[in-house]
């Protein structure tokens, strides 16, 4: 079972901008745009239990083999108080991709970004706008 959460309409969470939602527990969850593509992560580090949404974005390059490489603009996440860092889209650290951040599910609906939850993440109330 997952609850629907109407987090903005699109326009209001433009490229590069994030939100930061009360659902899902202490601390929320943060959804973020990345050059039009939404990634939602719990907003907790599972490092020392910090802000993990309020930290920079950065790019990440990765190469399979010499001399070719793919960079991939705004995809990891710093945590704002040890700068840990995670990938938006799988939610694993980098130095170790067994620990990872919870991460949700972000749909684009009637022009609007929904976010869903499940199980045990659901907060005691009806499914609905966030406040």
């Amino acid at each position: 079972m997952s609850r629907r959460y109407v987090v903005s309409t699109v326009d209001q969470l433009p490229p590069g901008d994030r939100r930061i939602v009360p659902v899902g527990g202490r601390g929320g969850i943060g959804v973020f745009n990345v050059e039009g593509r939404f990634y939602a992560l719990r907003n907790r580090c599972p490092h020392k239990g910090g802000p993990l949404c309020r930290g920079r974005l950065r790019p990440h390059v990765t190469s399979g083999e010499v001399y070719s490489f793919e960079h991939h603009e705004n995809q990891i996440l710093k945590c704002a108080w040890h700068q840990w860092e995670f990938d938006l889209a799988t939610g694993r650290a980098l130095y170790d991709p067994a620990l990872r951040v919870k991460t949700y599910r972000v749909e684009i609906e009637a022009d609007e970004v929904i976010l869903y939850l499940d199980g045990p993440e659901l907060p005691s109330r009806e499914e609905g706008d966030l406040p």
